[in-house]
């Protein structure tokens, strides 16, 4: 197939006033990904705001899980406009059922105190890493065909996971995983983009990482997985033209549910984001 752009996930289609359509990306998973849900779901309430605000933070519950073969339609409620602050609501729909749910908030940019209380990981530099991409084509006989016909839609962002090959294997570790990722191809400095697809790669390999003290590999035909809720919060500016750090970890799982938790760097060492996920874990037999 033709060469995906990551941006072109988010050129949503304007309904009516409030009401936008996303086309869908099959990346070969049992449902469509969540991240996709994620990242339109916040270009959408984005268009709604003044251009000189900036979502700080978003709350989110995944309802049903979505078809990825189909488009996906995203209903903006504006729920309030303040002097510095706008609140926004987002359903996402297929089949006349929401699949998806978001509050978001924007602010404009303000002058404030500053601290940051969080060290960036010393980890490899990612130039010395291979890309993900590059390992799954390496492997590509140990995919599911479902995920061999979608690879080239998982190549519009690098990632790349600091030891790759022993984080996809079975075996039981630490809960910490940590990741490298940019997109690919170049795109314009406009913020909302950059946190739209900062979104979007916030749910690559992130429930897994609950996975990971249990020796269960996340390939396993046995195993159920599925996001129940995701939250993020934007610190500074997002500039995906270059190298992120995305770093993981997983302090507990329980009740038949993980919860993962994130950091996202610059190549500075500035906290730039904070992520939080819940997720249902399962394996057949035990539901």
């Amino acid at each position: 197939m033709s060469e995906v752009k990551m941006s072109s996930l988010f050129e949503l289609e304007l309904i009516e006033k409030g009401l936008f359509r996303g086309q869908s990306w099959d990346l070969g998973f049992r449902a469509l990904f969540g991240g996709q849900v994620l990242g339109q779901a916040l270009a959408a309430a984005h268009r709604t705001v003044d251009e000189n605000r900036v979502v700080h933070s978003f709350h989110t519950y995944f309802l049903l899980p979505g078809d990825a073969k189909k488009p996906v339609v995203y209903d903006v409620e504006v729920v309030r406009d303040g002097r510095s602050f706008s609140a926004r609501r987002v359903k996402a729909i297929q089949d006349g059922r929401n699949i998806f749910y978001m509050t978001a908030s924007f602010q404009t940019i303000e002058d404030g105190m500053t601290h940051q209380y969080a060290d960036m990981p010393d980890v490899p530099d990612p130039d010395t890493l291979e890309s993900d991409i590059t390992f799954y084509e390496k492997n590509y006989h140990k995919l599911s065909t479902g995920m061999q016909e979608a690879l080239s839609y998982h190549k519009p962002i690098d990632i790349r996971t600091v030891d790759a090959a022993n984080s996809f294997k079975a075996q039981a570790r630490d809960p910490v995983r940590h990741v490298w990722l940019k997109v690919r191809d170049v795109m314009d400095d406009e913020q909302g983009l950059h946190q739209a697809t900062l979104a979007y790669a916030s749910d690559y390999h992130f429930l897994s990482t609950s996975l990971q003290p249990h020796g269960i590999a996340v390939s396993d035909k046995n195993l159920r997985m599925a996001t129940i809720d995701h939250a993020m919060w934007f610190h500074r500016p997002v500039n995906l033209n270059d190298w992120l750090l995305y770093a993981m970890e997983s302090p507990f799982t329980g009740n038949s549910r993980g919860i993962v938790k994130g950091q996202i760097f610059n190549r500075q060492g500035d906290l730039v984001a904070s992520t939080m996920q819940e997720g249902m874990i399962r394996k057949k037999g035990a539901e």
